[in-house]
């Protein structure tokens, strides 16, 4: 597969198939993410893979906190900015939106959405689970360092014929995980990563992800006309 094809079939993927994963080509995967870049090569990015018994007992504990709502929610950090605005609110809101949409789940259907909602902490019935952290004193630029580490992983994941979707929910509940998963203490919890094979016929792993075009990301200078 080419890197362009495989960032042109990647898409945060919300319903897999139970097909198990073999270690050995997540083994093989992360073995050649280990090439992301690295500002001074800190390679900040430290992965908790889970799968079986230990991702269901991590499963089985966030679902007793899931029915108090939001008073259990306790992430280590924002994640999303809380003065959002404008054209950044309005891509979250709208992506949302037209996957509630495929789903045909109306706005005022407040008890399918949750529910719906509920399938994250199950990681959409992916057959893996991983959890991403790093210390505590890392910074944004190290964070940057993170996300190319986990776009790199997503891409060849596509290359293997498989799927992901990057899970920043799980960061609600960073004490609970911490109960049921080593994590070091002097480390953040960042994020979940849903990983297996895509259930092609799911009509939310069908739906249009719009994008910004070009001109509102980039501008370029010195080009002439």
């Amino acid at each position: 597969m080419k890197v362009s094809e495989a960032v042109a079939t990647r898409r945060s993927v919300r319903a897999f198939t139970d097909q198990p994963v073999e270690r050995a080509i997540l083994t093989r995967i992360l073995e050649k993410a280990q090439r992301s870049p690295s500002g001074g090569n800190t390679q900040p990015w430290h992965g908790i893979v889970l799968t079986g018994e230990p991702m269901q007992a991590l499963f089985d504990r966030i679902a007793e906190e899931f029915p108090k709502g939001r008073a259990a929610h306790k992430p280590e950090y924002d994640i999303y900015p809380p003065e959002l605005d404008g054209a950044y609110e309005q891509r979250r809101f709208g992506v949302g939106e037209d996957m509630y949409g495929a789903l045909d789940i109306a706005r005022e259907d407040k008890g399918k959405r949750l529910e719906w909602f509920a399938r994250n902490f199950r990681a959409f019935g992916a057959p893996v689970l991983m959890l991403v952290h790093t210390p505590k004193y890392m910074g944004p630029p190290q964070w940057s360092d993170i996300g190319m580490w986990l776009q790199t992983v997503a891409l060849l994941l596509r290359e293997e014929g498989l799927d992901s979707c990057f899970q920043e929910a799980w960061a609600v509940y960073s004490p609970q995980i911490r109960e049921v998963v080593d994590i070091p203490e002097d480390h953040i919890f960042f994020c979940g990563m849903a990983i297996g094979y895509r259930d092609e016929d799911a009509a939310v792993n069908r739906f249009d992800v719009k994008r910004a075009g070009l001109d509102e990301s980039v501008r370029f200078e010195g080009w002439g006309a």
